[in-house]
């Protein structure tokens, strides 16, 4: 018999957290989260996701022993400002039990018909920074530390239960030797020239921590026309802002200045904690934050994490103002492999910006959407 329970308290929470810990013991290209950050980004009065959000976490358990986990969740921004009628789910995982996924995907169907939504769609966050997407292909890579990882017979319980693909997204990557910089040189240069531009480099936190809340505006307005979109706050920007950004090396922070010192571009480049967050299997302490510090100074592979342009600005290759500043840096710090977090599949514009390295897709993931009527 499948019973299915709210994770409340601390101590429930934490259960919640670390199920997939047990379901993906043995499985090498698992990356285990951080016990603590997960608890804190789950805190409804500490996550100002919640501001705007709400959600509610929910174990299966089949003999007392927890089968599955589900979040079922609703951005209210996404709801009253987009006229988008969806619940989201998130952070499920679940043992290859069809009958655990439809018991745990009803908690959704509650919650969403609760309040006259149209459809239910996942899995993914709170937020558009958050993780999104069922892994589709790519089971034998290993994963990073802002993805999901699952085994393949997750999209075939969704399907089973007449899901069907709504959002596909790609991640990529190339080995840094395949960087040639004759294809973007000229172009930095004449960029340059043109719009009275100018990099801006860092080289201590201490350094970006004023310029940052500029750069979420300008991810705001970078985004805006994705129709997925959903605009970061100001008390989110606080709470990005003292929980990730001492995480980023200042040098793989890089921003394009005009000549009036207003951002117009930014990318945030990531060290590879994958290893690290192996090691440490969810802990910080004792040693889980001297693997991440090893990681951060010393990771020859890199995530590019967000990039984003001003509108007025995009189609003028200031990209390539950016990829110039990071050839430099990779080159001086013996960077081997780079790697691309999720992108739309349709996202043309963005894909087309890595045309000349040579990328190889080696994941694929997709949300899934149903109607509740």
């Amino acid at each position: 018999m499948i019973t299915i329970e709210e994770a409340k308290t601390k101590k429930e929470l934490k259960e919640f957290i670390k199920f997939p810990f047990t379901l993906y013991k043995n499985n090498k290209n698992f990356v285990p989260p951080l016990i603590l950050d997960e608890l804190e980004s789950f805190d409804k009065i500490t996550n100002p996701a919640f501001e705007t959000a709400e959600a509610y976490f929910y174990v299966a358990k089949k003999n007392n022993e927890i089968v599955g986990r589900i979040t079922a969740i609703i951005n209210w921004s996404e709801v009253n400002d987009q006229q988008k009628k969806k619940v989201r789910f998130g952070w499920f995982d679940v043992i290859d039990d069809i009958e655990v996924t439809k018991a745990l995907l009803e908690k959704v169907y509650e919650l969403g018909r609760k309040h006259k939504l149209d459809y239910v769609e996942g899995p993914m966050g709170f937020s558009n920074l958050d993780k999104v997407g069922v892994l589709t292909e790519g089971f034998d890579e290993v994963g990073t530390m802002i993805t999901w990882y699952n085994s393949p017979y997750y999209a075939t319980h969704f399907e089973q239960l007449g899901y069907v693909k709504e959002k596909e997204y790609i991640e990529s990557k190339f080995p840094f030797e395949n960087v040639k910089p004759e294809f973007f040189e000229k172009a930095n240069d004449l960029v340059k020239r043109r719009y009275q531009l100018r990099p801006l480099n860092f080289k201590t936190t201490k350094e970006v921590m004023p310029l940052v809340d500029q750069m979420f505006d300008l991810f705001n307005k970078s985004y805006a026309s994705l129709s997925t979109f959903v605009a970061i706050s100001d008390t989110q920007k606080e709470y990005f802002k003292k929980k990730y950004i001492s995480f980023i090396n200042p040098e793989f922070i890089k921003f394009v200045i005009d000549k009036d010192d207003n951002i117009v571009a930014f990318s945030i480049v990531m060290p590879s904690f994958t290893e690290a967050l192996q090691k440490a299997n969810g802990k910080l302490f004792p040693f889980g934050f001297l693997h991440l510090l090893r990681a951060k100074k010393q990771s020859k592979d890199v995530l590019f994490y967000l990039i984003g342009v001003l509108p007025e600005y995009q189609n003028k290759a200031v990209t390539a103002v950016i990829f110039k500043e990071y050839y430099e840096t990779f080159k001086e710090k013996g960077i081997i492999n780079c790697f691309r977090t999720p992108e739309l599949a349709d996202n043309a514009a963005s894909i087309n910006l890595w045309k000349h390295f040579n990328t190889v897709v080696h994941k694929r993931r997709c949300t899934y959407k149903k109607s509740l009527n």
